[in-house]
């Protein structure tokens, strides 16, 4: 039935992600740079509502930080870092600036080898890399049942291709709020609309310094910084 499951899973996803990229895309005229939010039902919202998820209440931090950016949810439910790498080619149709990459946690979760997940990332950075794209790199840590070595080996391997790829590097994407029960929802995974907000506030700490650096920003980004 697992094995169903996985098949199922991946396959209705690329079904359904068509019709999500349409909507994401409809608003062509706003011609602001775009940060996309590449991930999983944790950039996605599972449980959330869509103003709730964390991309949503980014857009309004930076709108009143003065920042013209669009935020672009492009979170999807269930997806491992090889459904990612896939849906590489339309991130990139979108013409990101910045991609805030957070990704691993489904493949962490199933125990898949962390040697097949890093190259999965690795090709997703150097695409986009290659595409002249911005990375913010969100790392993520598992459950202690999972085995030291396992996890371990699963938390370096975001530090090591952070430096590798010299890339802006979230250490815990959830710091703060994984494993609060007030800040999650009952399955003690996905944050609530408060454990979005503290998430938001921890990103902006690395994103805004990209920001600060990039041309469209510079005079309003410097004084809101100052």
């Amino acid at each position: 039935m697992k094995r169903f499951h996985d098949i199922l899973l991946p396959a209705f996803l690329m079904l359904l992600w068509p019709l999500v990229s349409v909507a994401v895309s409809f608003s062509a005229s706003d011609t602001r740079p775009r940060i996309v939010a590449f991930g999983d039902s944790l950039t996605a919202g599972l449980g959330v509502q869509a103003d709730e998820s964390y991309p949503a209440p980014l857009q309004r931090r930076l709108d009143s930080l003065g920042y013209h950016y669009r935020v672009i949810n492009a979170g999807v439910s269930g997806d491992t870092t090889a459904g990612g790498l896939r849906r590489v080619p339309w991130i990139l149709n979108n013409k990101p600036e910045v991609v805030i990459l957070e990704l691993g946690a489904n493949d962490g979760l199933r125990g898949l080898p962390v040697d097949q997940t890093t190259s999965n990332l690795r090709q997703i950075i150097r695409q986009l890399q290659e595409a002249g794209t911005t990375i913010v790199l969100a790392g993520m840590r598992l459950p202690p049942n999972y085995g030291q070595d396992y996890t371990a080996s699963f938390e370096d391997m975001y530090r090591t291709l952070a430096k590798e790829y010299q890339l802006a590097f979230i250490p815990f994407f959830l710091e703060g709020v994984g494993g609060s029960s007030s800040l999650n929802q009952v399955d003690g995974i996905h944050p609530t609309r408060e454990g979005y907000e503290i998430i938001v506030e921890q990103m902006l700490k690395v994103l805004r310094p990209l920001l600060n650096e990039r041309p469209h920003n510079s005079s309003t980004s410097r004084k809101q910084s100052s």
